[in-house]
């Protein structure tokens, strides 16, 4: 088959273009080579020749048109990201990710085109703070923390109808979606109007809602990338990571790899189409054990720096429930926690990581997100 995967050159698109390659597909990337991931906009090295490539932007409608000429899988993972940042660079985080998705489907309705298939990447930042459960009042689906909660440094959720700390349980694809940030906002409007657009003109459309994803090739010069990324160019500079309130925050942390095995299932079956899945490991890691997993893992003594700051609009625990991939799809993560960061570990030994924390801390002061 022919596929197109817009945002191709980048962490989690890479990979899907190798897979594809490597199961004898003809690929195109389709990538606009953001200087922030990419630096100098630049080809990265570890990206397949084998591949046709076209550098655009998907808020360019007429080079997004010839991208999906002759097109018959569409893998969408162009999109600005960053939760920080996006609550600053509004316009940017809007018009690339809601605007350029509204130009693929605005395409795919209304010029001839061969796509039989598309396949969005979504965030589990779409449902705001995951599942909580009272001891009295049973499932609680909670708002965000209060400002004068955090300045209390009261860090956990407490019950809306008796202030009871309540325990984090998996969240459902069902939850509700209460998105406060900006990013979130606009992977929920790519996975809304592409079910949607998908749904009324008989276009498969699979949205999948990726958790935490981390591995080898994720953005070293991004400051907005994965915490785990941004721990290892800590640690690499002989720095401590800094963790906001006390760090035991948590979330599903994903290999790159399993996320790839869930693209190509919601690929290969037609059970896939017109829905939504999470995709995460279903298992709760706090900030600060990766944090320490990850100086052990680098034989590195250095312990994490826990500010007992907050960031506004954090959420405090989010886990993926994964049966309805796992039922539907047959999906099920492979890759061990420890294992997935020891190949980022040994990867990490072959560059040579940026540590751009502080500026990214600047920002957010600088525009009161901190």
């Amino acid at each position: 088959m022919k596929i197109l995967v817009t945002g191709g050159a980048g962490f989690i698109g890479s990979y899907i273009v190798d897979e594809m390659l490597r199961r004898g597909h003809t690929v195109r990337i389709f990538d606009v080579l953001d200087p922030q991931v990419h630096p100098g906009g630049e080809k990265p090295a570890y990206l397949n020749p084998e591949a046709e490539f076209i550098q655009g932007d998907v808020r360019d409608i007429e080079a997004l048109r010839k991208a999906i000429q002759g097109q018959e899988i569409i893998f969408h993972k162009a999109a600005a990201v960053g939760v920080g940042q996006s609550q600053y660079r509004i316009k940017h985080y809007v018009d690339v990710n809601t605007g350029g998705t509204a130009n693929l489907l605005d395409l795919l309705v209304n010029t001839k085109h061969s796509v039989r298939k598309l396949i969005i990447a979504s965030s589990q930042t779409c449902y705001g703070e995951g599942n909580c459960e009272c001891p009295t009042h049973g499932l609680v689906k909670p708002e965000y923390r209060r400002e004068e909660q955090l300045r209390a440094e009261r860090w956990e959720h407490e019950c809306p109808q008796c202030g009871a700390v309540m325990k984090p349980v998996p969240t459902v694809e069902t939850t509700p979606l209460t998105c406060r940030v900006i990013y979130a906002l606009t992977k929920r409007d790519q996975e809304e109007m592409a079910l949607g657009i998908g749904a009324t003109y008989g276009i498969p459309t699979v949205a999948l809602r990726y958790f935490n994803v981390y591995g080898p090739r994720q953005s070293q010069t991004n400051p907005y990338t994965g915490v785990i990324a941004i721990f290892m160019a800590r640690l690499a500079h002989g720095r401590p990571p800094v963790l906001y309130e006390d760090g035991w925050q948590t979330r599903d942390f994903i290999s790159v790899h399993d996320i790839v095995r869930a693209n190509c299932l919601a690929m290969e079956q037609d059970a896939a189409d017109y829905q939504v899945f999470n995709v995460g490991t279903g298992t709760a890691t706090s900030i600060r054990q990766i944090a320490e997993m990850l100086a052990e893992i680098y034989g590195v003594g250095i312990a994490p720096h826990i500010t007992r700051q907050f960031r506004k609009n954090d959420t405090r625990h989010c886990t993926a429930d994964i049966t309805k991939i796992r039922e539907t799809l047959g999906f099920q993560p492979r890759v061990a926690l420890r294992e997935g960061l020891a190949e980022v570990v040994e990867w990490s030994r072959t560059i040579q990581p940026e540590d751009r924390f502080e500026q990214a801390a600047f920002e957010l002061a600088k525009h009161g997100l901190t």
